[in-house]
């Protein structure tokens, strides 16, 4: 994709959603830490339902580990690998209390020391809390990046690295966002909706679908 094509496919995606937000719902940084480790292999519908009842009574390091591991596992049995999740979420929130005054950092290499945070979980964190324009490759922005060619890569680093070496700065706070919404509901894996995505013409996807009725936005 060509540096004009990405400056109009970010500038279409803008006008559609200018200011996107995470679909994980949250209070503050810990929360929204604590959402999403709760979010890998889980959608973020799913994990709002739990969260909503377990940050009733628990929304700091503090309470989380008061709560302790067996009862916060008893809010969690609807998501995925819960038993271990439980374990990561006291874990963290002690170390939070431990070693960094019971706050979330704001760097990416002390966020990825908490137990159950890697590389795309401190991305995320970093940029819907603290407001950094980093890139969290998740199964969606992978999908997008490598369908419509806007920066190809075989790994999640790889497309991470493109990504960031070619979205042009008044797009970066927010591209994570649109990418993933975009992948989400638009360029789903499966049945991707070619006939009303507003960068069709732009994607150099080979499989896409348009009817002769499709016009460019």
């Amino acid at each position: 994709m060509s540096p004009q094509d990405i400056v109009t496919f970010f500038t279409r995606l803008c006008a559609r959603d200018p200011a996107p937000r995470s679909e994980l719902v949250y209070t503050s940084a810990y929360t929204l830490l604590v959402a999403v480790v709760l979010s890998a292999q889980m959608t973020d519908k799913g994990v709002n339902r739990a969260t909503g009842p377990l940050f009733a009574v628990a929304d700091t390091p503090e309470k989380m580990v008061a709560l302790g591991e067996a009862l916060l596992a008893d809010y969690l049995k609807t998501i995925n690998l819960y038993k271990t999740k439980a374990r990561n979420v006291v874990a963290l929130s002690r170390m939070l209390i431990e070693s960094f005054g019971g706050q979330v950092p704001d760097r990416r290499e002390d966020l990825e020391t908490l137990p159950g945070v890697g590389r795309k979980t401190a991305n995320v964190v970093l940029n819907v809390a603290f407001g950094q324009p980093t890139m969290a490759v998740d199964t969606h922005i992978f999908r997008v990046a490598n369908r419509t060619g806007l920066a190809p890569g075989k790994t999640p680093r790889e497309v991470e690295a493109g990504l960031e070496s070619v979205i042009p700065e008044p797009f970066r706070l927010h591209a994570h966002h649109w990418l993933i919404l975009h992948g989400r509901y638009v360029c789903k894996a499966r049945k991707p909706d070619c006939e009303s995505c507003r960068v069709a013409d732009l994607c150099s996807w080979p499989g896409k679908s348009l009817s002769s009725r499709t016009k460019k936005v």
